[in-house]
């Protein structure tokens, strides 16, 4: 399997990038790198390896979720830089075109 020059700008595209010809090019020659080492590690013979279950273990380490009181509104609005009675004020993003 290799990847060709149109398989590039359309990933491209689909990411909504866009590359010079020679950056294309790089990349159509280090995608194509990439398999071929991957390929090259199909090669070997696995049968007699256990599959590994994960190298880390499972448990996830978080802390409880318990109810605590919430941050005051003065204490939150504070270091502001712009703020209403009780709320953060930020600028607008929406067009209301």
């Amino acid at each position: 399997m290799s990847v060709t020059r149109n398989d590039v700008e359309y990933i491209a595209k689909l990411a909504r990038l866009r590359f010079k010809d020679e950056e294309l090019e790089n990349f159509t020659h280090q995608l194509n790198e990439i398999l071929k080492y991957v390929e090259k590690l199909n090669e070997l013979n696995t049968d007699q390896i256990e599959p590994l279950s994960h190298p880390v273990d499972g448990a996830e380490h978080l802390r409880g979720d318990d109810p605590k009181p919430s941050v005051e509104i003065e204490n939150a609005l504070k270091n502001a830089p712009s703020k209403t009675e009780d709320h953060f004020k930020v600028p607008k993003v929406i067009n209301q075109e």
